[in-house]
C-alpha cells in the first residue's frame, strides 16, 4: 500500500507520490486497500454495523441534514462513504485518461441508513473493488497523462493517475476510523456498555 504520510505533511505532492505508477500498479493498490478494509471488519457481526460509536470530534459539514452534522458515523456509514469517494475518483480518472477534461463530479453514495448487516458491508466493498478495477480496464493503451487540473489548491496539478490515487488516499484517511469503530463495538459487546475511555475518531 502507498504511504501517504509525506503528502499529509505537505513534504511532497500527490503527483510526486504517483510518479511512475502504471495501470497494473493501480489495480494492485486497489486490491490491497479493499483487502485491508475487509480484514479490519473480518470479526464483525451485524450489531457492529449499526453500533453508534463515541466521537467527540464528529463534524460533517456535508451532512444531509443539520441534525446529522455532529452524529458519529456508524461502520456502515463509513463503508458507503469511502467506497463512494474512491469510485468517484476512479471514474473521473478514467475520463481524464481518455482525454476528457474534468467537468465536475461523478458521485453516488449508497444511503448509509440502508446498510445494517456485515454482509452488506462486505458486499459493498467487493462491489467497489469490481467497479474500480473495471474503470481501469477502459483506460486507453496510451492514457493522456499530460491532461491535468487542480481539484483544490493544496492538491496541486494532478493527472489521471493522481486522480485515481486520491480515492485511495481518502480510503487510507478512514482506515483509523474504521479500526476505532470496530474497537469500540467489540468492547461494547464484551462489556455490554459503551467504553468510558475512548479515542476521538479521525476525520
Amino acid at each position: 500500500m502507498l504511504n501517504f504520510e509525506a503528502v499529509r505533511r505537505k513534504q511532497i505532492t500527490i503527483g510526486d507520490l504517483c510518479a511512475g505508477l502504471t495501470v497494473a500498479d493501480l489495480c494492485t493498490l486497489t486490491n490491497e486497500m479493499i483487502d485491508k478494509m475487509q480484514a479490519l471488519i473480518a470479526d464483525c457481526c451485524d450489531a457492529d454495523v449499526t453500533f453508534q460509536p463515541v466521537d467527540p470530534q464528529a463534524d460533517d459539514p456535508y451532512a444531509a441534514t443539520s441534525a446529522e452534522i455532529n452524529i458519529a458515523w456508524t461502520l456502515g456509514h463509513v463503508i458507503v462513504h469511502t467506497t463512494a469517494s474512491a469510485e468517484e475518483s476512479a471514474f473521473l480518472a478514467a475520463e481524464m485518461a481518455r482525454g476528457v477534461s474534468n467537468h465536475g463530479r461523478s458521485r453516488y453514495e449508497t444511503p448509509w441508513e440502508s446498510v445494517t448487516t456485515i454482509a452488506q458491508c462486505r458486499q459493498r466493498l467487493e462491489e467497489s473493488r469490481r467497479m474500480r478495477l473495471a474503470s481501469l480496464q477502459i483506460w486507453p493503451d496510451q492514457p493522456h497523462l499530460d491532461l491535468t487540473y487542480t481539484p483544490w489548491p493544496s492538491a496541486g496539478e494532478i493527472n489521471c493517475v493522481a486522480r485515481f490515487v486520491l480515492g485511495l488516499r481518502h480510503d487510507d484517511d478512514h482506515l483509523g476510523q474504521i479500526a476505532e469503530i470496530v474497537r469500540q463495538a467489540h468492547e461494547a459487546r464484551k462489556t455490554y456498555r459503551t467504553p468510558v475511555s475512548i479515542q476521538a475518531l479521525p476525520r
